[in-house]
């Protein structure tokens, strides 16, 4: 077993640029991405990657939760703000930001890296949720949305988006401010369907 200790200040660094250059591979090949081209993106060594990571899909892990981490991180600061409707928003509106600034939606065909990865989408997806129900409390969105209606929405700006050639950067906002809307109480008519 492993203990997690903190980074020197300078390794700390290090591993952050690795993850960023990771990240940006990942985006631009998927899986195929290779661990040279990372590091050459990195401006470090093969083998400093892999001291950091044994395995690539240790280093895909490690993006893939750096990811969730900070959404995670922002959603739970975001369950105490004082307006709720907002926060909400707010939040979609960094994580829709965050994917379009980087594409990793391969990740959908990584699968299961580990049981990191499900604990930190547990706490992001409790932070959402307690984040729709705050939202719910104040009369900013529908009653019947739930968290998981919010969660499959936060990919669909950047997805509708993806269909127009050369698209304006932000494009994705107004897909997601109709979505926002669409959550909101005001002349909503009753969903067919119970949410997943």
């Amino acid at each position: 077993m492993t203990i997690d200790r903190p980074l020197r200040a300078d390794a700390a660094r290090n591993r952050s640029s690795l993850l960023a250059a990771a990240a940006e591979e990942f985006a631009a090949h998927g899986l195929d991405a290779s661990v040279a081209d990372i590091a050459r993106r990195a401006g470090i060594g093969k083998g400093t990657v892999f001291r950091h990571f044994p395995t690539k899909d240790d280093l895909l892990a490690a993006v893939v939760l750096d990811r969730i981490d900070n959404l995670a991180a922002l959603a739970q600061r975001l369950t105490t703000a004082t307006d709720p409707g907002a926060a909400l928003l707010e939040f979609m509106d960094a994580a829709a930001g965050r994917q379009q600034q980087l594409d990793l939606s391969f990740l959908r065909e990584s699968g299961e890296i580990n049981a990191r990865l499900r604990n930190a989408r547990e706490r992001l997806f409790t932070a959402i949720i307690t984040l729709v129900t705050r939202a719910q409390e104040a009369g900013a969105i529908r009653a019947d949305i739930n968290g998981m209606d919010v969660i499959l929405l936060m990919c669909a700006p950047n997805h509708v988006v993806s269909f127009v050639p050369d698209p304006p950067p932000d494009l994705w906002r107004r897909y997601l401010h109709i979505i926002f809307d669409g959550l909101r109480p005001d002349g909503a008519q009753p969903l067919p369907d119970p949410a997943p």
